[in-house]
């Protein structure tokens, strides 16, 4: 009898052992909203235009043939992203060379929010930035909040002005760059910490308080439930010149990769100081598979918001599992090709960010 017993439990063990840890896909409130996926899971948006630079959104997976390194890879998932939660930072340069141009760069991204954020599903957040960037107001999905913080932001003159905490994720000590001075501006930090720290893809992107608080724990299965249900951005409004960041251009765009986060790049400043830094606002919204924009007038700015949104409300969602299961921290290229004759004579571009940083495994303490 003893040995029965015996034997059952191990089946019992083995058969549990047998099962799967957790489901590929689940439904939360609509269909086709890919919740939980296999944590090696990779997510590429892209945007499609034709030769008139207007937005194609009638796209097939049976169009297209995706790479990485070259190797083809099976897609799992093809939507058309346009309904998917957003996430948008609002990054601002409030260094004096912007003082000229700060009160325009508010109401632009006022229409935006008003015209883009859908209450109870979207979630902004505000950082202003100088040598440090400061949450002024965590991702939230209340636009009153939002609206209230937009209009606390003001130039840092001679320091910052408002209540949000300094953001912190740079590491700092002996033999590495000290923190930067008050009215410098540190645009690569505030990217770096703006990514990891507020947008980072392994985080449940639920209501973020404005001052510093504890994060909860979260399971596997919450973080990665929270990595799949937003289309994370950020919109930079800076003039480009970085004076003292610790970090370097490529390193924010890591970061912004690893948080799988596009930047759009707005390119405004003082023409009477010293312009705009073109190359660096363009490099690092293109890094990211973004976009930037340069206006010269009011008109311009609402236009780029504009835009922008168009461009959030054309997206198309690739997700697969990449056929290279190395964990080596290395640099992964992904690229994307029309296949379909038909479309190849229309001369489709399609844009996306370039790649990705493979996951490392972690060393052992031994």
């Amino acid at each position: 009898m003893k040995s029965k017993l015996i034997s059952l439990l191990l089946i019992f063990l083995m058969c549990g052992a047998g099962a799967p840890a957790a489901s590929a896909q689940t439904r939360s409130g609509q269909d086709d909203d890919v919740i939980r996926v296999d944590t090696d899971l990779t997510n590429l948006f892209f945007i499609a235009t034709n030769k008139q630079k207007a937005y194609v959104t009638s796209l097939t997976e049976s169009d297209l043939r995706l790479t990485e390194d070259g190797v083809p890879q099976k897609i799992l998932t093809f939507q058309r992203e346009t309904d998917r939660p957003l996430a948008i930072a609002f990054l601002i340069d409030i260094s004096l060379s912007e003082e000229r141009t700060l009160p325009q760069e508010k109401a632009a991204a006022r229409t935006f929010i008003e015209s883009v954020l859908q209450s109870g599903k979207d979630h902004a957040a505000i950082i202003p930035f100088t040598g440090s960037a400061f949450l002024e107001q965590g991702l939230t999905r209340d636009v009153f909040k939002i609206y209230r913080a937009l209009e606390r932001v003001e130039i840092a003159s001679p320091g910052y002005l408002g209540s949000g905490p300094a953001i912190s994720g740079i590491v700092s000590g002996p033999g590495m760059k000290a923190p930067p001075r008050e009215g410098t501006t540190a645009i690569w930090d505030a990217i770096a910490v703006t990514a990891s720290e507020v947008l980072a893809r392994n985080r449940e992107l639920t209501e973020q308080p404005s001052r510093s608080a504890p994060r909860p724990r979260l399971t596997r299965d919450e973080a990665t439930a929270g990595q799949n249900q937003r289309r994370r951005a950020i919109i930079l409004l800076t003039d480009g010149h970085d004076t003292t960041s610790r970090v370097t251009r490529n390193e924010a765009i890591k970061r912004a990769l690893d948080a799988e986060t596009i930047i759009y790049g707005i390119g405004i400043g003082d023409s009477k100081e010293e312009g705009v830094d073109r190359e660096a606002v363009n490099a690092v919204a293109m890094g990211t598979g973004g976009r930037a924009f340069f206006p010269k007038k009011e008109t311009d700015l609402k236009n780029a918001f504009a835009e922008i949104e168009r461009e959030l409300r054309s997206q198309y969602l690739i997700a697969y599992s990449s056929t290279n299961k190395n964990r080596d921290g290395g640099y992964r290229e992904m690229q994307i090709e029309i296949t379909n004759p038909a479309l190849r004579k229309e001369q489709l571009k399609l844009r996306h960010r370039p790649g990705y940083f493979a996951k490392s495994t972690p060393r052992s303490s031994n």
